[in-house]
């Protein structure tokens, strides 16, 4: 077994956890400030999120941005950066799920970028120098974006979505109040579920470096995942497990757990170009693609997918590939439970053409994916044929 890796963890990002808190935004936004507050469509005044912020920030100086879509689009961005430097903002507070989250930390970065912005997408954020500060009010629990320092955006016209990353990204504050998620539709509950569920996965489904405090709190949030994930689609408005799996989809994309050990990323990768082609939510490509996956990988993952098949689905009896195999087969079982598909089968898509993504993938430069680098084109193939 490798040694636990070097790293280094700071995550500057407060939290305001619970009931009632929006009102305490407030007092970290200094009182002569320019603010935008950002947002996607009708949900966020659906449930009341919107109002509250416009309370807590009354006597503020407020403009508002809403019509950030699911996979933040690149042009809807640039016309909030429009309106920011016209309005001379100068803090931003989004209001939303990780979309909004993710497009609004792009802004934060675009408004006093000088260059073209697009050139913060090709250089995945490593020609930012400042940022606008950021706050945070979650109403769809899934990305993480909330405490921590990436965004993804889409450029359709061009077929691309990519991340940025950047130290100075991060939020100054997130603001979680579970009962702001109880109208979500069973389908943004589910999609929450299984995104978090594979953030936790692809930090833990690597090979082991001795990394047992990362073990046991990846595991930690895949229990309560598999627990609390189903009884959220039956009991929408059951505070505590609003609030569990609120604080689960933060802690799974914040670095805790994945410091100090190897991460795998190649079911997200893949998965942005199935988002950039057929319109998926990107839970549902990660819940195609992951069984597949981890079919195709198995060897190369061996030593964790048992320690996964036996701490968390509790198989602890046959072979060891009848063990990894029923642990993908569970693992599939979960994600449909969630209500998510597990096939393309399964999509609203008639045709796959997965000649066309190999192409896309290659374009991209994801050649050699994997905590590995080992994950081929060729291997890339197989994964998506297994999805058919």
């Amino acid at each position: 077994m490798k040694p636990m890796l070097n790293f280094i963890f700071h995550n500057p990002t407060k939290v305001f956890f619970g009931r009632d808190t929006i009102r305490q935004m407030a007092g970290e936004i200094p009182k002569d400030s320019r603010v935008m507050i950002t947002f996607g469509g009708g949900s966020a005044r659906q449930n009341g999120a919107l109002d509250e912020v416009q309370t807590a920030l009354q006597g503020y100086d407020v403009t508002w941005f809403g019509g950030i879509e699911p996979n933040p689009e690149y042009e809807t961005l640039l016309k909030g950066t429009g309106i920011a430097r016209e309005k001379n903002i100068n803090y931003l507070v989004a209001v939303g799920g990780g979309s909004v989250i993710d497009g609004t930390k792009f802004m934060a970065a675009a408004i006093p970028f000088s260059g073209a912005p697009f050139l913060l997408l090709d250089n995945k954020g490593s020609d930012i120098r400042r940022a606008l500060p950021v706050g945070a009010v979650v109403t769809l629990p899934a990305s993480g974006s909330e405490m921590n320092s990436r965004a993804i955006i889409s450029r359709r016209n061009f077929m691309v979505k990519r991340a940025i990353m950047n130290s100075s990204l991060f939020p100054r504050f997130a603001v979680l109040d579970p009962t702001k998620t109880y109208t979500l539709p069973a389908r943004q509950t589910g999609n929450g579920v299984v995104d978090t569920f594979v953030h936790v996965l692809e930090q833990y489904m690597t090979y082991p470096v001795g990394g047992a405090v990362q073990d046991r709190l990846a595991e930690g949030l895949l229990h309560v995942l598999i627990e609390e994930g189903p009884k959220a689609l039956t009991h929408p408005e059951n505070y505590d497990v609003r609030a569990n799996l609120m604080w689960a989809a933060t802690l799974g994309l914040n670095g805790l757990i994945g410091a100090g050990v190897p991460q795998d990323w190649t079911a997200h990768r893949i998965g942005y170009e199935l988002t950039v082609l057929y319109g998926l939510d990107h839970a549902c490509t990660l819940s195609v693609l992951v069984p597949a996956m981890l079919q195709v990988r198995a060897q190369g993952k061996r030593h964790k997918l048992l320690q996964y098949a036996e701490r968390i689905w509790h198989v602890v009896s046959g072979s060891e590939e009848e063990r990894m195999e029923e642990a993908i087969h569970k693992t599939r079982i979960f994600f449909g439970s969630m209500g998510l598909p597990t096939r393309f089968s399964d999509c609203d898509v008639p045709n796959v053409d997965i000649d066309r993504i190999i192409r896309m993938l290659e374009e991209h430069g994801m050649v050699n994916l994997g905590e590995n680098n080992d994950v081929t084109l060729e291997m890339m193939r197989k994964i998506l044929e297994l999805c058919l």
